[in-house]
């Protein structure tokens, strides 16, 4: 099984802002494989299926940004999950220019919230993460987190948007490594 999660913040407050380009991404994979509506699952949604014969979990954490690990406490449990070959987390990242984005297969939190925990949760950097560019700051915010949290403006929805074809054939292009 291999595990794709997206980071977000749940609720409607949330749901169309910067820091939920992981969520966008995920609903976009799910849509794309044909995979069943999201269900309720352990501190996340979560939806599954199989893409070219591999099995694959989606989750998108119910629990806010800062606490995106523990929604893998099920992944974590299962002895054969090893994090560094099956798990993908995509993720906002103001630091990486609109309309562009980054995959590793490994690296640090870079100051990210979300990625802490999850790096908290995995006591391990080793997993791939996809930044979604939603950067870099205009100047004269202060504050990245107001930055982050305020709705994409429409232009900006539309430059991650058209994004999505690329970074999906990059998320199978994982799957097949």
């Amino acid at each position: 099984m291999r595990a794709v999660v997206g980071l977000g913040n749940p609720g409607e407050d949330y749901a169309a802002t910067r820091h939920n380009a992981g969520f966008l991404l995920a609903d976009a994979l799910a849509e794309h494989w044909k995979f069943p509506p999201f269900r309720r699952a352990e501190r996340a949604r979560a939806t599954e299926g199989a893409v070219s014969d591999q099995s694959v979990r989606i989750l998108k954490p119910t629990t806010f940004m800062n606490r995106s690990g523990s929604a893998l406490a099920s992944l974590r449990a299962d002895p054969a999950f090893d994090p560094a070959r099956d798990l993908l987390i995509l993720v906002d990242d103001f630091q990486i220019p609109l309309g562009t984005f980054r995959f590793r297969t490994e690296g640090s939190a870079g100051g990210h919230n979300g990625l802490k925990s999850i790096e908290g949760a995995l006591q391990s950097p080793q997993y791939a993460r996809l930044r979604i560019g939603v950067g870099p700051l205009p100047e004269g915010i202060g504050d990245w987190a107001d930055y982050v949290l305020a709705p994409f403006e429409p232009e900006e929805r539309a430059q991650v948007e058209s994004l999505i074809p690329r970074m999906i054939d990059e998320v199978e292009q994982w799957l097949k490594s």
